[in-house]
């Protein structure tokens, strides 16, 4: 394995982060310029035991994107390397009585020196239950949709404007296609 002079803390996400890290730093003798790599995290399904779960689940996430990001800066590759997290679902904003249910997709994370950064894209919702963005039960409609982030960070990848509508068909429903969050 290639030498990293960042530390990793210990835990599985920041293991995948470091491999990726190594395979980052090795790129030139695998012959490859450009990557994707997937790495995977879980236990936020916190139907129960949210507030003894939650936080600590958000900090190895934390802690763990933060020894990535400084090891990209060490491998000086930061402005051509983006992180960013996904989710397949998000929380209600209602408890159940210890946690909450199944809602839609939520604040995701980019990272990166090509990022547009220090801000917050879409329009923040309005929060009250039963308000004009809760479809029910604490169930907030997202104001990007999962089409436009992925439009916008497959077009700072190199991803053509006819690869993007077949790769997100329902681009076409949305006003932008891109969300401005990635410098040229």
């Amino acid at each position: 394995m290639p030498a990293l002079n960042t530390v990793f803390p210990a835990g599985n996400l920041a293991s995948q982060l470091q491999i990726v890290a190594w395979l980052i730093a090795i790129r030139n003798e695998l012959g490859v310029s450009r990557q994707v790599f997937f790495v995977g995290t879980g236990g936020y399904d916190t139907h129960d035991d949210q507030e003894t779960r939650q936080p600590v689940l958000l900090q190895t996430v934390s802690q763990s994107l933060s020894a990535f990001y400084v090891a990209l800066t060490e491998l000086s590759v930061g402005p051509n390397v983006t992180t960013f997290t996904m989710s397949d679902f998000s929380r209600t904003v209602t408890s159940n009585g210890d946690g909450s249910d199944h809602a839609w997709g939520g604040h995701q994370f980019v990272i990166g020196d090509a990022v547009i950064g220090q801000d917050i894209y879409g329009t923040m919702p309005d929060l009250a239950i039963g308000g004009p963005d809760d479809t029910r039960g604490g169930r907030i409609i997202p104001t990007i949709s999962v089409d436009q982030y992925g439009a916008t960070l497959g077009r700072w990848f190199g991803v053509t404007e006819p690869e993007l509508d077949q790769i997100h068909p329902n681009l076409a429903n949305f006003p932008a296609r891109d969300i401005g969050l990635m410098s040229a």
